[in-house]
């Protein structure tokens, strides 16, 4: 059977369909459920294979981009999301989705002291990036990026996705993406491969286990070949539908 996905649906959310479309090219079943349905019972996290926090604005990013969400999460799923998470089935947060898992403590996991481990704020550029990037996968400890040898082009769209952590060289395989030039060598830093300063190119990062991913960049609107803008003039590959196919593809061994 398909696993059953379950997005997320906050108010502002704005990349459900998009990447319940890639689940769906991908082999799952994903269903968008409004927080809402979650709260009152009527639809149950336990009942999913797979969680997906989609991008967007969720509350108009009031207080902070992914604050308010976060705020939901904390506040009414805390223990649901802690034994989704706990039980090994794949999580993924998407821009808007990666900013409510850093600012939940989902990501980067195992945080000690009253300090955040790490946060996303405002790009380096001081205004909201908009295009495409590349990205390379170099984490064999998440489930979502085992494997994958090929670079992901897809593009970004946020104001707050820098990267910071408190003690970023000690990630190590939790670092799931990087940002890299279009031919694969290192953005060491550099605007516009690294499109918001975050530290040592980090683009998504897993939690120690590996089943939950954040990411800033969207690979699920890189799922089609004429989804690329150069698509026209020959180019091809980098796609980001094989992320999604990683993640439904453990989820069915669950």
């Amino acid at each position: 059977m398909k696993p059953k996905a379950l997005v997320l649906l906050a108010h502002g959310t704005n990349r459900d369909h998009d990447v319940a479309e890639a689940l769906t090219l991908a082999g799952a079943a994903p269903e968008t459920v409004p927080l809402n349905l979650l709260r009152h019972e009527r639809r149950r996290f336990d009942d999913y294979q797979m969680l997906v926090l989609p991008g967007g604005f969720s509350y108009a990013d009031a207080l902070g981009a992914g604050k308010l969400l976060a705020i939901d999460l904390q506040s009414y799923f805390s223990d649901q999301i802690q034994a989704f998470v706990a039980s090994g089935k794949p999580v993924v947060g998407i821009c808007n989705g990666f900013q409510a898992l850093i600012k939940s403590g989902i990501l980067p996991g195992k945080q000690s002291g009253p300090q955040p481990a790490a946060t996303l704020t405002f790009n380096v550029s001081g205004r909201f990036e908009c295009r495409w990037v590349t990205l390379k996968p170099t984490s064999s400890t998440c489930i979502w990026t085992r494997g994958l040898d090929d670079l992901i082009a897809c593009p970004i769209a946020h104001g707050e996705g820098n990267f910071r952590a408190a003690e970023p060289a000690r990630l190590g395989e939790q670092v799931a993406l990087v940002y890299v030039a279009a031919d694969g060598s290192p953005a060491n830093g550099a605007y516009p491969a690294n499109p918001n300063g975050s530290v040592l190119d980090i683009a998504g990062i897993c939690n120690p286990s590996g089943n939950v991913l954040g990411l800033m960049p969207h690979p699920e609107n890189h799922i089609h070949p004429w989804q690329n803008p150069l698509w026209t003039r020959g180019a091809g590959g980098h796609s980001g539908l094989p992320l999604f196919e990683n993640g439904v593809r453990y989820a069915t061994q669950l």
